[in-house]
């Protein structure tokens, strides 16, 4: 099969979060299954820093955007290490900025007028580099556009017919809305701007968009692919969903692991396997506690915690816990992240108050998340909701065992001590209620099993000899693909008809 996957982000050219993660591996794997594969993406400012190679093509082209025609070009790369080509579409108004999508917490005004430029050029840009797709693979709000513009103005075009789009869904909260007149940069017809389409709520909506036109949706997890059905998860789009969820698929996400292995990671004191972990985590252990300022205490449980200190990733249930247990429970803690700021200064007051009990990192370094999910026992993750989660992953490969919140993602991957019915061996803990006192009870669990050496190995070496790695994911997503081409292919026909 030939797949084009459209996105905003893909590592190494540009990242914000997990979405350049997933657009950076996926295509990868792909190509090792047999398949074509190739990414396309804008030219940001950020690309050009990237340390890949990047040649113009000599392709130029002009778009519509509105009342206006908007001329790009294309250039192409490569994803490191494999032979997947990257383009992508230049023009510097629109993306030669500091940022991908705003700036000091805001949108660009013109974040719509931007995206519709770039769905309509990766359209041209399947003419113009005579790609013979099968399916197009678009990727958030972004490129929500594309199934629209396909089943509209393209399906019946040399080049287009019998061509199938897949939607998938990474984080539904971010859906790409904008006031009733940007409709008008689509180049579409009003008609289009209905409740059963295109509007939402007033305003045009491009995820739903994308949701509605797309012959296949997929969102990150099984789990999530259900709770996005309902309200509140479903953040007002449950109803398209379940009017599609015969073609709604949820595929979790993989890991890299090349970047994420305990054997070969440049970044931690001591490299380890299932084979050495006992003898090598603990070294982890005590060169975390000692960078972080902790006393070095390798019967004291670490638990660790690495991402955005907001509501959605629990830190009120964390920080409520912590209060309680630094006076009481012997316990330690580290933390790595940006947020809120009045988590800033609560996690800042802690660390000074009990520095042999908590240390805080305000900010992000990979090479301390590298060392901390080496060196802690536990890690944290009581999400009030979580697409798919890639953390929990990497801890169960590390041999740290992952506490969770029974949602989305990390219902999928993470099987607790204590559950019942568990059609999987247990690897870690969890929780359902979003209550603090919950969470309190499955870490005083976590600990008590800290301290069976029985029970914690069994933990620790089923987490880390399960796999959750892209090829596993890939077999799934060409499944998925070669479904979605079948349907594009039997709507065709039956329009033809």
């Amino acid at each position: 099969m030939n797949i084009l996957l459209a996105t905003s982000e893909a590592v190494p050219f540009a990242k914000t979060g997990g979405l350049a993660d997933v657009c950076g591996a996926l295509p990868r794997e792909v190509a090792q299954l047999g398949h074509q594969a190739a990414v396309i993406m804008p030219a940001y400012r950020q690309t050009r820093y990237c340390g890949q190679k990047i040649v113009p093509l000599g392709i130029d082209f002009i778009v519509p955007v509105g009342s206006k025609m908007v001329a790009g070009h294309l250039l192409q790369s490569n994803l490191p290490n494999a032979d997947v080509p990257v383009y992508l579409v230049q023009q510097d108004q629109y993306f030669d900025r500091d940022e991908l999508y705003g700036s000091e917490g805001k949108d660009y005004i013109d974040n719509c007028e931007r995206f519709v430029f770039f769905c309509r050029a990766v359209m041209e840009a399947i003419r113009l580099l005579e790609l013979k797709l099968d399916v197009i693979h678009c990727n958030d709000w972004q490129t929500g556009l594309i199934p629209a513009y396909l089943k509209i103005e393209y399906q019946h075009r040399p080049g287009y017919q019998g061509l199938g789009s897949l939607m998938t869904i990474h984080n539904i909260s971010y859906q790409g809305q904008f006031w009733h007149w940007d409709m008008l940069l689509t180049g579409l017809d009003w008609k289009y701007f209905n409740w059963h389409q295109m509007e939402f709520h007033g305003k045009l909506n491009l995820l739903k968009t994308g949701l509605v036109f797309a012959d296949s949706i997929s969102t990150v997890s099984p789990r999530y692919a259900q709770e996005i059905q309902s309200s509140p998860l479903g953040c007002g789009l449950e109803g398209v969903l379940q009017h599609r969820r015969d073609v709604l698929h949820g595929i979790l996400n993989g890991t890299d692991n090349g970047d994420w292995n305990p054997a070969t990671d440049p970044h931690i004191a001591a490299n380890y396997d299932i084979n050495t972990v006992w003898e090598k985590k603990p070294i982890c252990k005590a060169a975390l506690q000692r960078e972080m300022g902790l006393p070095e205490a390798p019967r004291t449980p670490l638990i660790g915690f690495i991402g955005r200190l907001t509501d959605q990733k629990g830190l009120d249930l964390i920080a409520e816990v912590i209060q309680r247990w630094v006076q009481t429970t012997d316990a330690q803690w580290v933390i790595l992240g940006t947020g809120q700021p009045k988590y800033h200064r609560l996690l800042e007051t802690l660390a000074e108050r009990f520095p042999h009990r908590v240390a805080v990192h305000l900010g992000f370094s990979d090479p301390l998340a590298h060392r901390i999910e080496a060196g802690a026992d536990m890690f944290l993750m009581p999400s009030r909701y979580e697409p798919c989660g890639l953390s929990q992953l990497y801890s169960l490969k590390y041999g740290t065992v992952p506490v969770v919140r029974a949602t989305g993602g990390l219902a999928d991957t993470i099987t607790g001590l204590h559950e019942t019915g568990a059609s999987s061996p247990p690897n870690g803990f969890s929780f359902q209620e979003y209550s603090a006192i919950a969470l309190a009870e499955t870490l005083n669990q976590a600990c008590q099993a800290y301290h069976q050496p029985d029970v914690w190995r069994q933990l620790v070496t089923t987490g880390m000899s399960q796999d959750w790695s892209w090829a596993r994911s890939a077999k799934q997503y060409v499944e998925l693909y070669a479904l979605t081409a079948q349907r594009a292919r039997q709507a065709s026909g039956q329009a033809g008809a």
